[in-house]
């Protein structure tokens, strides 16, 4: 396989979460031929021969476990920053991070909250996963909510990709709006994907959401009834302090009751090579 971002980040803190991601990032990789790097941080200098010592052992356990080379990166500093870096860095050639959670319930809300910090400043989108990956080794079903923003187009790239690599089908999840210029610039977004699936070869099919009066939970309602294997999203292009400490409406689909993972597309960023699977 030509292109070049091949490397795929999970972020690690040694919990079961990050084993999950791991996982996750793993069956990807066999498939795509990227390599698989565990990112973890840490603050304190007196620390980072130990941390380094348990990192160094992580990898080669589940190198062994996995059947799969396991490299890792150990930085100094904020999660926060280190993570989007790293990431940045054109010669790292990342192409997404992995990042593990328990979801929003109690008091993983904060929780929620500091992942959704990681993911949105990040230069490369984020798979969100809470669970185990399933049997099955390929994402058989992707749910691609279609809005009236123009950021679609960039989570597009995303679903070429997955679709080419891991033989997915896209099922478009259409927001039906009664305002004529909205429900316009929602068909347009819409044509335009259509349009580059097919040129890809990638199946299928258009859905069209009751009401849109909450279109993310009757996003994640459609998802549920279809036992979708992940759901692909952008983030809020101009994200608050607010949006960040409480209620952002991306945490909603990121830390899902059905545990389903969702791949975060962040405006402006994202694979520099993918525009490549655009055109066929």
């Amino acid at each position: 396989m030509s292109q070049e971002k091949n490397t795929i980040l999970v972020t690690w803190d040694f919990s079961n979460a990050a084993v999950n991601a791991l996982k996750h990032a793993v069956r990807i990789a066999k498939i795509v031929e990227n390599n698989v790097f565990i990112f973890h941080v840490y603050e304190l200098d007196s620390k980072k021969a130990e941390v380094e010592k348990k990192l160094d052992e992580a990898a080669k356990k589940y190198s062994r476990e996995l059947n799969f080379e396991v490299n890792y990166i150990l930085r100094q500093g904020s999660i926060f920053d280190e993570i989007s870096d790293y990431a940045s860095e054109e010669e790292n050639n990342v192409n997404f991070t992995v990042l593990g959670t328990h979801g929003m319930t109690g008091t993983q809300k904060l929780f929620g909250s500091k992942a959704l910090r990681v993911i949105t400043g990040s230069s490369v989108p984020f798979l969100v996963i809470q669970e185990e990956p399933p049997e099955n080794e390929r994402f058989t079903d992707i749910v691609f909510p279609i809005d009236f923003k123009s950021e679609n187009k960039e989570k597009l790239q995303w679903a070429i990709f997955l679709g080419k690599y891991l033989n997915s089908k896209i099922h478009l999840f259409k927001y039906p709006s009664k305002d004529k210029s909205l429900q316009k610039k929602v068909n347009v977004n819409l044509n335009f994907a259509i349009r580059f699936l097919i040129q890809n070869n990638i199946e299928y099919e258009i859905h069209t959401a009751e009401t849109g009066n909450d279109f993310l939970k009757e996003t994640l309602a459609f998802a549920k009834s279809i036992n979708a294997d992940l759901i692909l999203i952008t983030t809020t292009k101009h994200m608050t302090f607010m949006d960040l400490m409480f209620s952002a409406k991306e945490q909603y689909l990121i830390a899902n009751d059905a545990g389903i993972p969702v791949m975060c597309v962040n405006p402006r960023a994202g694979f520099a090579k993918v525009s490549q699977f655009m055109y066929g």
